[in-house]
């Protein structure tokens, strides 16, 4: 894996960290369930799209 696509690459995972963290904090100050239950679709997008990108990278090496 070039150095390019292992600093995108990470850049992509910080992103997606950073929106998990964002999303966990909304997720603990829900106030009921149906937020909550939106917030972890959420999450699970995210989670998603990380697997994509991470089985993708690795047919790329």
């Amino acid at each position: 894996m070039s150095t390019r696509a292992m600093v995108s690459s990470t850049d992509s995972s910080t992103a997606v960290d950073d929106e998990i963290r964002q999303l966990y904090d909304r997720y603990q100050s829900a106030e009921n369930d149906a937020e909550r239950h939106k917030i972890a679709l959420e999450m699970g997008k995210l989670d998603g799209r990380r697997h994509v990108e991470i089985y993708a990278a690795l047919e790329n090496e």
